[in-house]
């Protein structure tokens, strides 16, 4: 079933103001899900050296919904080689009281949007095997497939797959 946008819920860019509720959310997605593999909580001060390191070619959104940040979403670096400078790597969290309302898809659409008006060529996104509403997501928002990797993370006793979605901006 497909989620409408919610209009309460307000996509902008992160402020510094921020940092609490990002780091809430992705600790959450590091202790109960393979979105991440990062396997040990964040300190704030380790998100705050994160969040400096986007800036605005690599921008940060959260999505606001009443007042509360429910999710945030931001575009890394794909590599840190040149060639690669219109390439950036998508990710998005979504706290788990907030999953299954459209959340995700608001603030993928919104991060896509960025980065076309940045001037990024191509968008990659990695979905960790069993993620599949992440997989639904990415896939509604013109991602598509280019392949597996096989058993590269490990994480909660066991070797996951990634899966590597792509999508050309025209």
């Amino acid at each position: 079933m497909r989620r409408q946008n919610n209009p309460d819920l307000r996509v902008r860019g992160a402020t510094p103001a921020d940092l609490p509720a990002i780091t809430r959310i992705y600790n959450e997605a590091i202790r109960t899900t393979t979105a991440t593999f990062d396997t040990k909580p964040q300190t704030l001060k380790q998100r705050s050296s994160w969040f400096r390191k986007h800036g605005k070619s690599h921008p940060i959104m959260v999505a606001e919904l009443h007042g509360e940040v429910v999710g945030w979403a931001c575009l890394s670096p794909w590599s840190d080689r040149a060639a690669y400078d219109s390439t950036a790597e998508t990710s998005f969290y979504v706290k788990s009281a907030f999953r299954g309302q459209g959340i995700g898809r608001q603030l993928k659409a919104g991060i896509v949007e960025k980065a076309r008006r940045l001037g990024f060529h191509s968008l990659i996104a990695r979905v960790a095997e069993g993620s599949d509403a992440s997989l639904r997501i990415n896939e509604a928002a013109g991602f598509r497939q280019v392949g597996i990797l096989k058993e590269v993370g490990r994480k909660f006793g066991r070797l996951i797959d990634v899966h590597i979605l792509q999508k050309i901006l025209k």
